[in-house]
């Protein structure tokens, strides 16, 4: 029995630490700060983002993410700063990260923008092994919960981008952490991860778009991950498209343009993998809502 129940807690550790450290996104192009920092401002007026994300519905203990940001420029400089709380919620642990970003932008030509970016975040561990199902409730590895075990991490991030393309690569979390001692505990070293992500609009017609996009994940100990997606706005309101992780999963996305200030979309993923079978697919909703919006950008809204 000891044996089986140490077995379950290394498997939860274990999905934890390799199959999904940092959270996992389907329509990340609409709120790339999460990964990279030198995206805010970049927009040109301030923007508020939430996000919430249930993944593998019907699995316990599987996934939800909550993500609440703003990002912003600074009037008359060529700086723009950010801010977001993040709580990603697995299993028994609840992990919650606050960061602050800062940009700064080169004008390369008339429409063209590099953007360097830092971040500085702490994240906030709580593990209640009360929540687990304990066989043998005197086992020592279930005495001591963890309470607030804080880690502070900063990140780095290039950010291209014009009216119709950007490239984007990042760091966000540069040091290596461990968020678990070895001493009567379970480990987890916490890896960073190198981010890539693009995309571009093209205008197939007065009123159709189409935006292929893409993001790719690499960290050290697991297989590359690469999100690749296709988006067509149908006159600058409705946005229907699909998306495709790498040996994952695929998805259907759709957003629609509430009002020249509101946004809100919707992506729903299906496993490709045997977890199809213990899960009834993700689900993910977010709002993106835009302040002091200039009219002169109403007409043509970003997908970016």
């Amino acid at each position: 029995m000891k044996r089986i129940l140490i077995l379950n807690i290394m498997l939860l550790i274990g999905l934890m630490s390799y199959g999904q450290q940092e959270p996992q996104y389907t329509q990340y192009m609409y709120n790339p700060t999460v990964v990279n920092p030198a995206y805010a401002g970049s927009k040109g007026f301030t923007s508020i983002y939430g996000l919430y994300r249930t993944q593998w519905v019907g699995l316990d203990g599987a996934p939800k993410t909550v993500n609440v940001s703003m990002n912003k420029p600074i009037e008359g400089s060529k700086l723009g700063y950010g801010v977001s709380v993040l709580n990603d919620n697995i299993g028994v642990s609840d992990d919650t990260q606050i960061s602050v970003d800062l940009a700064y932008t080169l004008f390369l030509s008339n429409d063209s923008r590099l953007a360097f970016g830092l971040k500085a975040s702490g994240n906030l561990l709580n593990v209640d092994y009360n929540k687990l199902n304990q066989y043998n409730p005197g086992e020592q590895v279930l005495q001591n919960n963890i309470t607030n075990l804080f880690s502070p991490n900063v990140g780095v991030g290039l950010y291209y981008y014009n009216n119709t393309s950007y490239f984007g690569a990042s760091v966000p979390m540069l040091f290596d952490t461990e968020k678990y001692d070895d001493v009567n505990r379970a480990q987890i070293n916490q890896r960073y991860h190198m981010y890539f992500m693009g995309g571009k609009v093209f205008d197939l017609s007065y009123n159709l778009k189409f935006k292929p996009a893409f993001i790719s994940k690499v960290v050290a100990g697991a297989p590359l991950q690469l999100d690749l997606s296709a988006n067509f706005m149908f006159s600058d309101k409705f946005v229907i498209g699909a998306a495709y992780r790498w040996s994952a999963s695929v998805s259907m996305l759709a957003g629609f343009q509430l009002s020249d200030n509101l946004f809100v979309g919707y992506g729903y993923d299906t496993e490709t993998t045997r977890l199809s079978n213990y899960n009834s697919g993700s689900h993910e909703l977010f709002l993106q809502f835009d302040l002091f919006r200039k009219h002169s950008r109403i007409a043509t809204p970003r997908f970016f």
